[in-house]
């Protein structure tokens, strides 16, 4: 029983990876759907509003707890359908719905396989490990505003190092509206352009997307630039 309760979240998780790789839903992860069939989910969302915005929840949290590729393009999905605020917000939720999927894998069947890895290896997962031990609301909220550690590797870490949820998942939250925010900027954008102009040219996108698109270099470049400035000033600051 006791070895059931470690490895079922494990064997879950792979179930559903194998499902969706199976299946082939996988490739309906790309602008191409959105575009052929962008308006037939409109038309759908509007008359069943409320089911599903509870429906994208439900597939982002599972697409981003099987890790698989092109779950950016469902965020831009949302923002297509609900507009950057809902979906920035509902995005959010369930990206970290899907994040603690992985930290309770890591907690259970894998924890102990990943904590002996990070100590032999010395290496990204044990620092990262030892951060989010040391500071898990502060280390993990930096981490998501700019993008400087891998999303899943945060994950892992924190159930490697069976942190405190509380502060973990409103960090993760609150450090992921930015950037979620602004996808789903991008795919409003690409609604409001595809109404006018259904093959739209190249000067055509870079005036609907100059603005997001900004917002992503300053989540990408700038801040994390900004951030590693501060650490070195506080860093060299005398005791």
């Amino acid at each position: 029983m006791r070895l059931i309760r470690r490895f079922w979240p494990l064997v879950a998780l792979a179930c559903v990876i194998a499902l969706i790789f199976g299946m082939g839903w996988n490739r309906y992860l790309s602008l191409d759907t959105l575009r052929d069939h962008g308006e037939a989910l409109q038309a759908y969302c509007d008359r069943h509003y409320v089911l599903s915005l509870l429906a994208l929840v439900a597939v982002f949290a599972v697409l981003t707890a099987s890790v698989v590729p092109g779950v950016f393009f469902v965020t831009i999905t949302a923002g297509y359908l609900f507009g950057p605020w809902v979906g920035g917000i509902a995005t959010s939720i369930a990206a970290t719905l899907g994040a603690l999927v992985v930290y309770a894998v890591a907690r259970s069947a894998l924890g102990d396989v990943l904590r002996n890895r990070a100590a032999r290896d010395a290496g990204l997962m044990q620092r990262v490990c030892d951060a989010i031990d040391r500071d898990t609301f502060w280390y993990v909220l930096a981490s998501r505003l700019a993008v400087v550690v891998p999303f899943h590797m945060i994950n892992l870490a924190a159930g490697v190092m069976a942190v405190r949820l509380t502060p973990y998942t409103i960090a993760t939250v609150i450090g992921l509206l930015p950037a979620h925010f602004i996808y789903c900027w991008i795919g409003d954008s690409l609604h409001d352009l595809l109404q006018v102009d259904p093959d739209p040219d190249i000067p055509s996108l870079f005036y609907a997307f100059w603005a997001p698109m900004a917002g992503v270099f300053v989540l990408a470049v700038i801040l994390p630039l900004a951030m590693k400035t501060v650490q070195s000033r506080l860093k060299r600051r005398p005791a």
